[in-house]
């Protein structure tokens, strides 16, 4: 969440910034600031009282040792009301930091200045293109006829079991999906990124330190009997790990990789662009995750956009790399990128990938700090990406590299499915 002092000491630049998102509640500002000089007068109030009465009990307890007990009882009879007065402020003080902090979390991050405005999809801007689009056979299939030509993904066993959303892989499939969650992490591990794993559950507050709750508590899977909620994505419990947490600023930059399933209830629409693979419910995805300087988040978030190129490069794909305007973003987010892959056969850019910079946004709520050279803690910048989420990779693969006897494997991943075609 935003800095309660950042909001009031730069109002305008807040205004103007929530206003590239098209921010529909831009009062919710003033209404911050209005109660936040309520909270700092009270908490003035509160201390000066409570001063009175530390000085007060201070000189009472002097008289009764030198026995003026008639000095010190009067002082007690004027000071009576110290007591009463302290227990008022402390409650109307946390009523005022509750509602403040109520109005705060309504608040999504600013946009960074390379950020656009604009409202929808179609006014992203295309920061690069590379490769071409794949030539494919006569009759080209998309992937979900694909997956059932050559028995490799079941979507009605998945709805038979579960439901929509939940597909079964067989045979090949499940050794191609099992070979890019290894691809993924042996080039995050070669790229310096620690492996962890990871629960797949998590409670309130990790779901509040990185910003799904309580923003997006409608699409996330919640075992109510336990208050805990199947993760989105890695990024979850990954950046979780350093909440109330103090790091080195010689530790920085703390990078981690974790593969995990996700799970997402926002699938629910129709038509052949929610198809197949293109949006589920519950779907694999490999994550990078930076703790870093905020002098170098930025640097940090090209380094991770180049990243996730390589993979993409490496995997033969031909795609693009959008940076989003400031109504696509997410709420969290300061700047992402989304990388897409063009469907041939679909003939339409697939999302595999968005990164993204956070700058405070998370560290804040989640209390993550490091300590400089001056001994001063201060924030940290959260960062992280999708390197990468595989159910539209695989689409593309089964697309892209179909030919009239099968489907190819992309060379990278030949000595991790251990076959070269899927025929």
């Amino acid at each position: 969440m935003l800095q309660v002092n950042y909001i009031r000491e730069n109002r305008e630049k807040v205004l103007e910034r929530l206003s590239v998102r098209n921010f529909k509640q831009p009062e919710l500002v003033d209404e911050i600031i209005k109660i936040d000089e309520d909270r700092r007068s009270t908490q003035t109030s509160l201390d000066n009282i409570s001063a009175e009465a530390n000085a007060a009990a201070k000189q009472i307890g002097d008289l009764m040792r030198t026995g003026k007990k008639e000095e010190a009882e009067a002082i007690k009879a004027q000071t009576a009301s110290h007591k009463e007065n302290i227990k008022n402020l402390s409650d109307k003080l946390n009523e005022l930091e509750a509602a403040q902090h109520n109005l705060i979390v309504q608040l999504p991050n600013l946009p960074y200045h390379l950020v656009k405005q604009g409202s929808t999809a179609e006014e992203n801007e295309v920061v690069l293109t590379h490769g071409a689009p794949a030539k494919l056979p006569n009759k080209a299939l998309p992937h979900w006829e694909l997956a059932a030509k050559y028995d490799i993904i079941d979507f009605e066993l998945g709805v038979k079991i579960t439901g929509a959303g939940f597909p079964v892989y067989k045979g090949k499939g499940a050794k191609l999906q099992r070979a890019l969650i290894n691809f993924f992490l042996d080039h995050a591990t070669e790229a310096g990124y620690k492996e962890m794993q990871v629960p797949h559950l998590v409670n309130a507050a990790s779901g509040f330190g990185t910003g799904q709750l309580p923003d997006k508590e409608g699409q996330m899977y919640h075992s109510t009997v336990d208050d805990l909620y199947l993760i989105p994505t890695a990024e979850v419990p990954v950046t979780n790990l350093y909440r109330d947490v103090i790091v080195k600023e010689e530790d920085l930059p703390i990078k981690n990789t974790a593969y995990t399933p996700c799970f997402r209830r926002e699938a629910g629409s129709y038509g052949a662009h929610v198809r197949g693979l293109n949006r589920l419910h519950q779907f694999d995805k490999v994550e990078v995750v930076q703790i870093t300087h905020p002098d170098k988040s930025y640097e940090t978030l090209e380094d991770m956009s180049q990243y996730v190129q390589s993979l993409l490069k490496e995997l033969g794909l031909h795609y693009r790399v959008l940076r989003l305007c400031g109504g696509d973003m997410g709420f969290t987010s300061a700047m992402t990128y989304d990388m897409e892959v063009w469907s041939a056969a679909q003939e339409r850019w697939l999302e595999v990938s968005s990164v993204s910079n956070f700058e405070t946004y998370q560290s804040n709520r989640l209390k993550l700090r490091f300590k400089g050279k001056e001994g001063k803690a201060q924030l940290a910048h959260s960062l992280n990406g999708s390197a990468l989420a595989l159910p539209r990779i695989v689409a593309s693969i089964l697309e892209n590299y179909q030919t009239e006897n099968g489907i190819k494997i992309p060379e990278a991943l030949v000595k991790y499915t251990g076959f070269d075609i899927i025929d």
